[in-house]
């Protein structure tokens, strides 16, 4: 009988397998207890000797409820300190049925294009969002913020000028304080000269850059005519990119009425919560001449085997997991949910409501500017959309922000006074309450009476956007909440994620996303907190990071984190940033070459280049260990200029290396830093701690190992915990004064990333414990190896340790069978007929899959997908031994489409019941793929990266 403690776990809802089944697949793999199966799996080397010192684990009542008391340290004031940061209203039906469903934060990154057409359809209207108000031709499915989208735009104006005699990067001080600091983080590893310097000075010598940062509008919100600069910086060669709000141009000139060849900017205020600073979907968009060398995801259009559309992740060998150093980004996970929130957002207000909201806001503005005039304030003259600076003396700047503060009230200092930056939820009260503190401020016992809607200026006409707003049907259709949530249903329904079956992705960690984890992130106490305000107003998440801190300092042994990385590939550089710092610092700055294994992530290498560094391989033995023999050559070659070298642990191979403590030995010893990359975290919980092997930095992906949900490729989140010498040298950010002395500037735009999915994290350890951490492992690792002695005698296993067992997952050879024409392409499209996700394709070996099962699948899926892979493996062998047509069977044919077996004619060698319904248990729970086999040829020869636009006749009426 249960005891009530098992009852009330929450553990015992996360991990799968039920304690029975734990024992059946011991008996299975030949172990009788758990312990001695890790004893056999990871090296007596690498354990760790001590249990870990965590809190108790919580109930989820009992962890929602702390959570809760933690939240309600945050104070919500009204912020008007804009930089990038607005409150939004996020519709009720997006954040019912997007934000808070499963069916959309539960998938994968949609390489898999077949089960993911309902989340390419929406990314794909999110660029055609972006694309159409930056009023160019492309635009990529999102990126990390705005800020480091601006470092992207710097880095490829760069490579669009090469080769080129400038590394000079001219940026208009009037940018946000913090865009400015990031693109400087980002340049100084690459050699690149960032000019602070009015792009509209006559003097400028324009022929001396590679391009050009102009913000739209300025910080202190004016929006300038660029056009004669613009002109002048394009004429000498200059690439032009322009940060841009994105609302502001659905009623202003956009950067492609102007000319410019770049625009980034964010999306937030398109329906995502402040957050502390994150998730939100930064962007670039660009002239079609650049498609090929952007950064980024981008959705395209092609077609499938049947002859109907299909969309697909277009032009994928830009990407780091192909092009490794060489890649356009080292960009992985990105932000598609809350790409897809804002491409909703579009949808549901369509185009006179977003230029409502625009008019209303600008109206506001301008009415706020004037009362503010009337007062005797100076106000910048010009035209604003959002923002007012309001010209004041510092003693009195002083003065008003301690009013504005007993007042709920947040302002922001700017050098010669005060800003104010307006949002959609800006109403006539608060306009008044803003226009009193200034008036009692004054000694004013009567506020001047603004102007009326009607009596405000007029955009003028060189500023005022021309070009028709979202003339494609999509932002004209599902106008009603019922047509858009049957829409919405229907996009849902066209993709495989955790609600349909188990994700088996190698290296992803696909685990369970509970709802209570979930719930407290849209906790208004957590989503309406922006990233600037006073820390005494985020005591709540200042709690909470804290919290966190101390369970990842324990958790990995290391000596402080940082959180400010949004993704783990942004881990990963600002990781590397600190190594070169730290032998900066030791005046080594000729340390600059990183070794990598041949097996690495391709995020490692495009990660070092971004951070300076020349890459220098290390092969691996026919077992796939690290060749000790190797290292000791190039570490001797490399000799003084050695600065790191990057580890995945366990391997990305799918197993614990014995080794890794002399390979950190031989590297410590040669000067270097070791950096580890925590993709794989989630085996080695509670059984190895990385800075008690001697590792200085490591990543670790929140959105694997600790319970974010992937999004279908973001938000994600990437902590880096580091040994002491590299404390000082973590991420500083211009709106932490403590931070400052830090050598190394921010790697993000808001100091603490993607502040509001934390809570997630912390509920899953605060549920968990270290009993509960460690034991997530083991069964991670335990499901693992289950899946392999299930599939070993009809797969050959690539590789184990030497013990003959491998960690969290396991790499399958489908290479055998390439002589009968089969691919392992075919293996991954034909599991989509039995409800699955494929596992990951030919990496980090051609032509495998490689499983991770996770802790949080049961025997009975577990099975499942084993019995999907031996019926395939027997479909393999029938093509081999001539038994099905060697261009006619199962899996050259798959995915197989409901309507092409229910058509009338079926030409094929084996039956529609073989094709639809492989197994008993696919019936009942029978997933239909919404198109067939896509071309990937055809997508990438002829890329269409927008949804088409109506003709103008169709839009007169609007």
């Amino acid at each position: 009988m249960n005891s009530p403690e098992e009852i009330f776990s929450f553990l015992s809802r996360h991990i799968g397998p039920s304690p029975d089944e734990q024992k059946e697949m011991l008996e299975a793999i030949g172990f009788p207890t758990l312990e001695e199966l890790i004893d056999a799996i990871v090296p007596r080397t690498v354990r760790t000797l001590r249990s870990l010192d965590l809190p108790a684990p919580l109930t989820e009542s009992e962890a929602l409820a702390a959570l809760r008391k933690l939240s309600e340290k945050n104070r919500i004031f009204r912020s008007y300190l804009g930089m990038g940061y607005s409150a939004a209203i996020t519709p009720a039906v997006i954040r019912r049925n997007i934000l808070e469903n499963p069916d959309w934060y539960t998938p994968y990154t949609p390489y898999q294009a077949e089960i993911s057409q309902g989340r390419l359809e929406a990314l794909l209207t999110f660029q055609t969002l972006v694309a159409d108000l930056a009023g160019l031709d492309v635009a990529n499915a999102s990126l990390l913020d705005a800020d480091t989208a601006a470092a992207e735009a710097m880095i490829l104006s760069l490579r669009i000028r090469t080769p080129s005699n400038s590394k000079r990067f001219l940026v208009s001080p009037l940018c946000h304080p913090q865009t400015i600091a990031v693109v400087q983080t980002r340049a100084e590893p690459l050699g690149i000269q960032v000019d602070l310097r009015d792009p509209m000075d006559d003097d400028l010598p324009v022929e001396n850059y590679f391009g050009a940062l102009l913000p739209y509008p300025t910080t202190d919100g004016l929006l300038l005519d660029y056009t004669q600069a613009i002109g002048s910086l394009r004429k000498s060669g200059v690439t032009v990119v322009m940060h841009v709000d994105p609302l502001a141009l659905s009623i202003f000139r956009s950067p492609g009425e102007f000319g410019a060849d770049i625009a980034i900017g964010s999306m937030q205020r398109f329906g995502l919560p402040l957050g502390y600073g994150g998730p939100h979907p930064g962007f670039l968009a660009a002239r079609s001449a650049y498609l090929r060398k952007m950064p980024g995801r981008i959705v395209g259009i092609s077609r499938d085997r049947e002859g109907r559309a299909a969309l697909r992740l277009a032009l994928q060998t830009r990407e780091q997991h192909i092009r490794r150093e060489k890649a356009t980004s080292n960009i992985c996970t990105a932000q598609a949910l809350p790409a897809v929130v804002a491409a909703f957002y579009a949808i549901h207000h369509g185009p006179s409501g977003l230029r409502a909201i625009a008019e209303g806001i600008r109206t506001l503005t301008n009415r706020l500017a004037w009362g503010l005039g009337a007062m005797g304030i100076p106000i910048p003259p010009g035209p604003r959309f959002d923002t007012v600076a309001a010209i004041l003396p510092q003693s009195e700047s002083d003065s008003l922000l301690r009013r504005a503060q007993g007042a709920g009230i947040n302002l922001r200092r700017l050098p010669s006074g005060l800003g104010i930056s307006l949002d959609e939820t800006t109403q006539e009260r608060d306009l008044f309450d803003l226009l009193s503190l200034f008036a009692a401020e004054r000694g004013l016992t009567q506020l001047p009476p603004p102007p009326a809607d009607q009596e405000v200026s007029p955009i003028p006409p060189n500023l005022r956007r021309n070009a028709p707003l979202l003339p494609q049907p999509i932002f004209r259709e599902n106008r009603s909440e019922a047509q858009l949530v049957r829409y919405m249903r229907r996009l849902a329904a066209r993709d495989i994620n955790l609600t349909t079956s188990m994700i088996p992705l190698g290296s992803c960690t696909m685990k369970l996303n509970a709802a209570a984890e979930m719930l407290p992130m849209l906790w208004d106490a957590f989503s309406q907190i922006h990233p600037f305000c006073p820390l005494d107003q985020a005591q709540g998440y200042q709690g909470m990071l804290g919290d966190l801190e101390r369970w990842l300092k324990e958790i990995t042994g290391m000596e402080a984190v940082s959180f400010q990385p949004a993704a783990g590939s942004q881990g990963e550089l600002a990781g590397l940033l600190a190594i070169r710092a730290y032998h900066c610092a030791q005046d080594q700055s000729d340390r600059n070459i990183c070794l990598l294994p041949i097996s690495a992530h391709g995020t490692n290498a495009a990660s070092a280049a971004a951070a300076g560094f020349s890459l220098m391989p290390l092969l691996c033995d026919g077992e796939g260990r690290l060749d000790l023999e190797d290292l000791r050559r190039k570490l001797a070659e490399a000799g003084a200029r050695v600065a790191a070298i990057m580890v995945t642990y366990p391997s990305t191979y799918g197993f614990f290396e014995d080794t890794l403590p002399e390979v950190i030995r031989m590297v410590r010893e040669a000067g270097g830093l070791v950096y580890l990359d925590g993709a794989n975290a989630n085996a080695f919980l509670g059984l190895c701690r990385p800075g008690e092997l001697g590792v200085d930095v490591c990543h670790l992906n929140l959105h694997k190992t600790f319970a974010i949900p992937h999004g279908g490729g973001g938000p994600g989140a990437g902590p880096i915990a580091v040994s002491r010498a590299l404390v000082p040298f973590l991420p500083s950010h211009p709106f932490l004064p403590l931070s400052s002395s830090s050598p190394l500037g921010p790697v993000s735009g808001s100091p603490w990333g993607n502040a509001g999915v934390y809570p997630i994290t912390w509920m899953f350890l605060a549920m968990t414990g270290a009993q509960g951490v460690t034991q997530c492992a083991k069964v991670a690792l335990l499901s693992a190896n289950y899946v392999a002695r299930r599939l070993t005698p009809y797969f050959r296993l690539v590789f184990h340790g030497r013990s003959g067992f491998v960690a969290h997952e396991c790499i399958v050879d489908l290479r055998p069978w390439k002589e009968c024409g089969i691919e392992v392409d075919d293996v991954a499209k034909r599991l989509a007929d039995f409800g699955f996700h494929a596992p990951t394709v030919s990496w980090p070996v051609p032509g495998t899959l490689m499983i991770e099962p996770t802790e949080c699948e049961t025997k009975e899926e577990l099975d499942r997908f084993c019995d999907a892979m031996i019926t395939i493996h027997s479909e393999l062998e029938k093509v081999r031994k001539g038994e099905l047509p060697l261009d006619d069977n199962p899996l050259r044919n798959a995915p197989h489409t409901a309507t092409a077996v229910a058509a009338e004619s079926w030409p094929h060698s084996y039956g529609r019941e073989t094709a639809a319904f492989p197994l008993p248990w696919v019936r009942e729970r029978k997933y239909w793929p919404p198109v067939a086999r896509v071309d990937n040829v055809f997508g990438d020869r002829y890329p269409v990266c927008a949804w088409p636009k109506s003709s103008e006749a169709n839009l007169e009426n609007e």
